[in-house]
């Protein structure tokens, strides 16, 4: 068999080459599906309760712009940087990422850009509606009373904020423990919402110093004073125990009382572990007691898994039967229970197990069983008494005797929330906000609400609302199966760095440390922008008939249809579901 060498150019065969443009010839004529780009939901976006918009978030921290990721944040949530920190983060749970790998921390990131914007003391931009000529008063400074304050002071109404106690914050500020929400980061997020126009009015209880004749003469009220009466043990001698609530309220303003020795805090809450961790830091040995399985705990894995690190046992299926008067304390007496199964698949039940009592003897008992409405609120303004509105985090009163007469009145925070956490407060000022306005401005709630939900969860948009880029998205929620994730790679999760175990029990610095920006960007780069056109330009590489379109200076790309032959390759090689085929309209 011969080889054939060529020696140069003159040896090569002849090629074609084009002696024109070919840009006459319009091969979209032929076209009959047509692809467009189109952005979609993210899911962490659909399972925050606050509406926040995660995905778009993550690609400006990626791309290092913390500033406009804090701003596009606070266009849904004014609590960034408290959200950060104490958030149950329902939104990694529904991370795509979680199904590749290893969900995105959400929490962290937010952290990060409200510390950088604090850090650069940046200001909200002005963005008021035109003035309403009307008054809201809102009763109560915590997440929910200042979401909502926040936001309607955004839609041009003038609104009075009450609160009970000198600062606003509410639990923020007076029942969450300094290692886990430092209360200069309340106080700065408080602070930005009054620096909005909110006129905050001080040390006014309700029932008390706020007189219901005052407030009949807004044109709304919002109540959200919290859950502040502790819930009775039921039990003989419930006298000897102490009040969890109290115990971290005198913690956050500068006390710290002597407490020794073994002791016993019942609950299983968040309030619960944040007792015992700080009875821990106070020097005690609390062990934690509860009536169901440590798998129904109902405080945040999180800091479960940290109470446990710093050394707090927690003992199940045990409840308070009766506490006594001992020589070394109080003598606590538990009964031990059974957990039953519900046939049906829900939460199991607990009985007595018929073992014996269970009897330890402690220098204190701290209950953090729950916590009911406030002292102030007459029976009829209960949320049992209430009709849901189109939200899921707000109920209206039924107005009746004194009542009747009075302005339209809501509850919200943890006087209507099953889950009662921050970020579910938040979202109850935020529906109350929109709910309140729409009433005032006599709009149809059923036309707007369906308009402003994220995705097909209960979160709405004020972005949205006020007919921003977030209205042009498809309704569509992206999952894990729609994505093209040969385009991703493996990488590990940035883990939150904290300080040591010996500091985090022997003080009240914060535990979770920040991260740097540059450990920032690179967990937002894992982010797959679900939905979201991050202008890769894989549709652009792939166009076999160059029909995309990049704009230098902006962050969209377009089709060129006179070219674009409808083959589709474009959105099979988007990796993060950004476009869709459609068929050719006649």
């Amino acid at each position: 068999m011969s080889r054939v060498t060529y020696r140069g150019a003159a040896d090569l065969p002849p090629l074609s080459r084009s002696s024109g443009t070919m840009a006459w010839n319009h091969t979209g004529s032929w076209r009959f599906l047509r692809p467009r780009y189109q952005d979609k939901v993210a899911p962490c976006g659909e399972a925050c309760p606050a509406g926040e918009d995660v995905a778009l978030v993550e690609l400006l921290v990626g791309r290092g712009d913390f500033e406009g990721a804090w701003r596009r944040i606070r266009e849904e949530n004014p609590l960034p940087g408290t959200c950060g920190r104490v958030c149950f983060h329902p939104c990694e749970a529904a991370c795509n990422r979680g199904e590749y790998d290893e969900a995105v921390a959400i929490p962290s990131l937010e952290r990060h850009v409200a510390d950088v914007a604090r850090r650069q003391g940046l200001k909200p931009s002005p963005s008021h509606a035109p003035a309403s000529g009307r008054r809201v008063a809102v009763v109560g400074a915590g997440p929910a009373g200042l979401t909502a304050a926040c936001f309607l002071r955004r839609f041009g109404h003038q609104v009075d904020l009450f609160d009970a106690r000198r600062e606003p914050g509410g639990m923020l500020r007076y029942a969450i423990p300094d290692y886990r929400l430092p209360v200069e980061t309340v106080a700065w997020e408080a602070g930005l919402v009054l620096a909005e126009g909110v006129r905050f009015c001080p040390e006014r209880r309700l029932g008390a110093d706020l007189g219901w004749e005052e407030l009949g003469g807004y044109d709304a009220v919002f109540l959200a004073v919290g859950a502040w009466a502790a819930t009775r043990l039921g039990v003989p001698g419930e006298e000897l125990a102490r009040d969890g609530l109290g115990l971290l309220d005198a913690l956050r303003q500068g006390q710290r009382p002597t407490v020794a020795g073994p002791v016993a805090v019942i609950g299983g809450g968040n309030t619960a572990l944040d007792v015992a961790r700080a009875l821990v830091r106070l020097g005690a040995e609390p062990t934690i007691y509860y009536r169901r399985r440590l798998a129904d705990l109902p405080a945040l894995p999180d800091e479960l898994a940290e109470a446990r690190e710093e050394g707090i046992p927690v003992r199940t299926l045990l409840t308070p039967e009766a506490l006594a008067p001992a020589a070394d304390g109080i003598a606590l007496t538990l009964t031990t229970l059974l957990a039953v199964a519900d046939p049906a698949g829900g939460r199991a039940r607990v009985v007595p197990s018929g073992h014996p009592s269970v009897t330890v003897t402690v220098t204190a008992v701290y209950a953090a069983v729950g916590a009911g409405p406030s002292e102030g609120l007459p029976p009829e303004l209960h949320a049992g008494d209430g009709a849901a509105v189109a939200g899921l985090h707000l109920r209206r009163v039924v107005t009746r005797g004194a009542w009747a007469e009075r302005p339209p009145t809501y509850l919200g925070g943890d006087l209507v929330n099953d889950r009662r956490t921050v970020v579910t407060a938040i979202a109850s000022g935020k529906e109350a906000a929109v709910v309140i306005d729409a009433e005032l401005r006599g709009v149809s709630l059923a036309e707007v609400w369906p308009a402003i939900r994220v995705g097909k969860g209960g979160a709405i948009s004020l972005n949205r609302l006020n007919g921003g880029d977030r209205a042009r998205r498809q309704d569509h929620v992206v999952r894990f199966e729609e994505l093209n994730t040969i385009y991703f790679g493996y990488q590990e999760r940035r883990p939150r760095p904290r300080i040591s175990l010996e500091e985090r029990r022997t003080g009240f610095d914060e535990v979770a440390l920040r991260i740097s920006g540059a450990l920032a960007r690179q967990e937002a780069e894992r982010c797959f922008h679900c939905g979201v056109c991050d202008q890769c330009d894989n549709c652009y590489l792939f166009c076999p008939d160059v029909s995309v379109r990049r704009d230098p200076g902006g962050d969209r790309r377009e089709i060129d249809y006179a070219y674009c032959k409808g083959c589709g390759v474009c959105v099979v090689e988007c990796p993060r579901n950004a476009m869709v085929l459609e068929e050719e309209p006649r």
